[in-house]
């Protein structure tokens, strides 16, 4: 059973920056996709950036060029850095994490970006 622990996240001006971080916990074995979703009030959670074991990236074609994740293998942490932030990025940020097929999530860390 993966556990996952985020932290980052707050309030930020439009044009600010934020960095969030996740540590997983409770597996001896490398995590194949360990990122991050966000989920805005009323719409539906989307994927904002994961990156799988092997080293490749996706991004939502919303944060390209502003957002970059990285990942640390051995110590199983993912960070997201989050640069030119807009108010259309305000949600609530969850680690996500593919292990084997099984699905796991942290409790979410609120993003809102408002001047």
């Amino acid at each position: 059973q993966v556990q996952l622990t985020e932290s980052g996240g707050g309030l930020v001006q439009p044009g600010g920056s934020l960095r969030l971080s996740c540590a997983a916990s409770g597996t001896m074995f490398t995590i194949y996709g360990l990122g991050w979703y966000r989920q805005a009030p009323g719409k539906q959670r989307e994927l904002v950036a994961i990156m799988f074991s092997g080293g490749n990236a996706n991004y939502a074609d919303s944060v390209k060029d502003r957002f970059t994740i990285s990942r640390d293998i051995d110590r199983n942490t993912v960070s997201l850095q989050m640069d030119s932030l807009n108010p259309e990025d305000t949600a609530v940020y969850y680690c996500y994490a593919d292990q084997s097929g099984s699905l796991y999530w942290g409790q979410g860390t609120q993003v809102t970006v408002s001047s």
